[in-house]
């Protein structure tokens, strides 16, 4: 009877250690299914935040070029650069688009491109690949076809509006702002679609990753050739 009762009694406790064994295995299953999920929900939330935000940030003082005598908005720079902790931006046209709305005209996408150097060979900041001023840079733009008037020479404003970058800080020469580099998009309107005092114009810039960056004016009366949009 004793020998009966020691076997069944080592029985039992091989059974309790397969049962500790299944429920630890089990335990570890669990948790690493947990773990497994935990991860995949940090990677959707941060892909979601990085798809909600831009990488573009204004990064100065929206100005303008007016016509005085009409009262109208010739050319518009927007500064732009990337955001802190943001990602480089590709803004080849095969990739990203400017979107024009105003009072009263709306287009899909104004964007010719980007400026990498200088169109009329002469070197306007005495670094390759970068702009001092939105009249030079409108010169070369028209030198490299984005459009087929420059309103700063004053003969005629461009048969379309269109819109291009220029860079005020290169390092690379290519079409990728990347951090530490300063652009700008700029504007050049038709004769029809210069605004005026009160209009209200707007510009998205569509990038392959992360939100438009849009930016709204409101135009202030022209009474200067130089006119600060704030």
């Amino acid at each position: 009877m004793r020998n009966r009762r020691g076997v069944a009694g080592l029985e039992a406790a091989i059974v309790i250690v397969v049962l500790v064994i299944v429920a630890a295995a089990l335990a570890f299953v669990v948790l690493n299914m947990g773990f497994s999920t935990t991860q995949k929900a940090k990677t959707t939330i941060v892909a979601s935040l990085g798809e909600a935000s831009s990488s573009l940030e204004v990064s100065g003082m929206v100005v303008g070029s007016g016509d005085v005598s009409t009262g109208e908005l010739e050319v518009v720079g927007i500064p732009i650069k990337i955001a802190t902790g943001g990602e480089s931006v590709n803004l080849s046209p095969t990739t990203a688009a400017v979107k024009y709305l105003s009072n009263t005209v709306t287009y899909d996408n104004i964007y010719a491109g980007t400026l990498t150097d200088d169109g009329d060979g002469n070197s306007d900041s005495g670094t390759a690949g970068e702009w001092l001023s939105l009249a030079a840079a409108t010169d070369d733009a028209f030198d490299a076809g984005f459009i087929d008037a420059d309103p700063f020479d004053g003969a005629t404003s461009p048969t379309d509006t269109k819109a291009w970058i220029y860079w005020t800080q290169n390092i690379n020469e290519n079409d990728i702002l990347d951090q530490g580099e300063h652009a700008v998009l700029a504007i050049a309107f038709n004769n029809a679609d210069e605004p005026s005092a009160l209009d209200k114009i707007r510009a998205e810039i569509i990038v392959p990753t992360g939100s438009a960056l849009t930016i709204e004016r409101q135009i202030p009366p022209i009474t200067t050739s130089v006119v600060d949009l704030g």
